[in-house]
């Protein structure tokens, strides 16, 4: 039996070396700015991060004191909570896998590095301890010491690493869209539901390191601004605390009339500064005055290295290509046999056939918004798009052809000829442009114009009463953007993006509802019982046009979805499932909710390449 001092200390040991390890994704792209610093004193904003985790430490160290039982534990973790939050920005933005998993879902996590699974530890994990118990004492002081050490380590990037311009707008650009993803979603705080108390917090925390920093250059240049961003942020925090009700609150309005304009003026403010201008490599384009734009998010930052900044004509040619039969080995199939223009690319089958006619293991999921992930395929065995084209090239039951052996039969139509030579120079004798063509278009197909979009960003008021009602419950009650983060709605974990989850869910093998699905999905990788059964989470935008459902089709309708989840999964419906990553308890969703919840998606619906899309691809081309 191990004791707790040394369960700690392993768990220590695999996080740091995981955190190390990882590190060098996340590079820092910081310019020297000799002139920035001059003007801005960034040691007094970092000094408030550094106090601030050092606070949160303090009070985790006063909750391993009082243990977990005593009813005042809950008010001392809710003060390391809170200066957690204070520190978050910059802390996490150093250490994005250590800050995950300091304020990450309470879940045990597979290291693919050392094949060890590591038990839930984190705020969250403190938390479900805290207020729903179920853990020895030794358990949960295990838990917190682990929490401690990982925020110390924390704490010495901030120490070592200067704050300059770059790194405090990156940060606090995640922290607002931590704010609309996360806490008021109730995913930072799934028991305890802090998030609202948490987003004021934050708020006050942007105008507190905001004063420390560049206020007297913003003050200068444009006094107007800075009284509009400090209104603006007073607005957002009336508007909450008029009503912290974690099934009522209003999300629709506070995104739309609050957040919103808080970026926005923040977005202003840092061109007004002149400190940076907002151009590394990223998942956001840094100029987008809101999270919901047509722009907001760089598909770019999403693609392999090799095929980023597609041309127009790389483009045109990728969709020449996918309806073109004679990439496949028999040249009956195309990317189109299963991917359907018409259908949202999706193709309205339980499960398509393959090159023998004979049924495909797993329904064909939807190709609109597909760039912006990091796992493909339902069993997440490709990393990127690229990778997932080239296995349909591979694949015997598909394309059946090498990824690397080039089809000279697509080339007795002419016109590949001067296509390929013009998105590319020449025409090569693999098929590696083949697949980068194919990958350009296919990471075309998004639009972030949808009815939602289109209001939730102010550019009309159309949304009923009922949309409004499905939005909101969207993103509390019914818990679907805990996995299904807005605005992407898919599985991609904001505010980093480095990855998407997969979750453990119960899919039954039929409608009825009676049988686990026999299918283990990500399970085949590894083998690790935690995740037999485990699925990519796929985006819900064009859901009310891409039936059926689940990896295996197996509910037609978007009402059986919802009952499935309304029930609380496949261990709600009495399926032995202890690695379940979705709540067991049932949502007790009424039929009014559920329609509202089916309202709302389907404003999701969004088939067309947006304007700004296009214009990106004129520019390169």
């Amino acid at each position: 039996m191990i004791n707790s001092n040394k369960l700690f200390l392993l768990l220590l040991y695999i996080l740091i070396n995981f955190s190390c390890k990882h590190n060098e994704e996340y590079v820092d792209l910081s310019i020297n700015e000799e002139q920035a610093t001059e003007i801005v004193n960034w040691e007094n904003p970092r000094e408030f991060y550094l106090e601030s985790i050092e606070k949160s430490i303090a009070h985790l160290e006063e909750v391993k004191k009082i243990g977990q039982n005593d009813e005042k534990s809950k008010e001392v973790f809710e003060l390391a909570r809170a200066e957690f939050k204070k520190a978050e920005p910059y802390a996490s933005y150093l250490n994005p896998p250590v800050g995950h998993r300091v304020n990450g879902p309470a879940l045990p996590v597979f290291l693919e590095d050392n094949s060890r699974t590591m038990p839930p530890v984190g705020l969250q994990k403190i938390e479900e301890s805290i207020y729903e118990s179920g853990v020895s004492e030794r358990e949960f002081m295990a838990e917190v010491e682990v929490t401690q050490g990982l925020m110390n380590n924390l704490k010495e990037n901030i120490l070592k690493r200067e704050l300059n311009p770059q790194r405090f707008f990156v940060a606090t650009h995640q922290q607002l869209l931590r704010i609309v993803s996360l806490s008021i979603s109730g995913f930072d705080t799934p028991v305890s539901h802090l998030g609202f108390d948490e987003t004021i917090i934050s708020l006050r925390s942007l105008l507190e390191v905001y004063d420390r920093s560049i206020s007297g250059i913003i003050k200068e240049k444009n006094k107007e601004l800075d009284q509009s961003f400090q209104q603006r942020i007073s607005e957002a925090i009336g508007f909450i605390e008029k009503d912290k009700d974690f099934e009522n609150f209003d999300r629709y309005t506070f995104i739309r009339d609050y957040m919103n304009p808080v970026t926005s003026s923040w977005v202003a403010i840092r061109k007004e500064s002149g400190l940076w201008d907002g151009n590394i490599s990223s998942p956001f384009n840094f100029d987008a005055p809101t999270f919901f734009e047509e722009d907001s998010f760089n598909e770019d930052f999403f693609m392999p290295a090799m095929n980023r900044n597609s041309s127009e004509k790389q483009v045109a040619l990728g969709e020449k290509l996918f309806f073109d039969k004679n990439l496949s080995e028999d040249k009956k199939m195309s990317c189109a046999t299963c991917h359907v223009p018409e259908k949202a690319y999706a193709d309205g089958m339980v499960t398509n056939l393959d090159n023998q006619g004979n049924k495909l293991q797993r329904n064909t999921p939807t190709l609109i918004n597909v760039a912006f992930q990091q796992s493909f395929f339902w069993d997440g065995r490709s990393e990127n798009l690229m990778d997932q084209i080239s296995s349909v090239f591979t694949n015997d039951k598909e394309f059946n052809t090498g990824v690397h052996q080039f089809s000279e039969d697509i080339l007795e139509d002419p016109a590949y000829k001067e296509m390929i030579r013009d998105a590319f120079g020449q025409i090569s004798g693999r098929n590696t442009d083949v697949i980068k063509a194919l990958s350009a278009y296919i990471a075309n197909l998004n639009g972030f114009n949808s009815k939602f979009d289109r209001n939730i960003r102010g550019e009309e008021d159309s949304f009923t009463a009922e949309e409004k009602h499905g939005f909101n419950l969207f993103m509390g009650k019914a818990l679907c953007a805990t996995c299904h983060f807005v605005p992407l709605t898919n599985g991609t974990v904001p505010p980093f993006f480095n990855e998407t989850e997969k979750e453990v869910i119960g899919v039954p093998e039929t409608a009825q509802n009676l049988n686990l699905d026999d299918d283990f999905g990500f399970y085949w990788m590894y083998g690790v019982e935690i995740q037999k059964g485990m699925f990519k989470t796929p985006t819900v935008r064009n859901s009310a046009v891409t039936a059926p459902y689940m990896h295996n089709g197996v509910y037609e309708t978007l009402e059986e979805v919802i009952d499935f989840y309304n029930s609380g999964g496949g261990a709600g419906l009495g399926f032995d499932l202890p690695h379940q990553t979705l709540p067991f308890d049932e949502l007790s969703l009424n039929e009014r909710e559920k329609q509202a919840l089916i309202a709302y998606l389907k404003t999701l619906t969004d088939t067309e390449v947006s304007e700004s899309k296009k214009e990106k691809l004129l520019v390169n081309n």
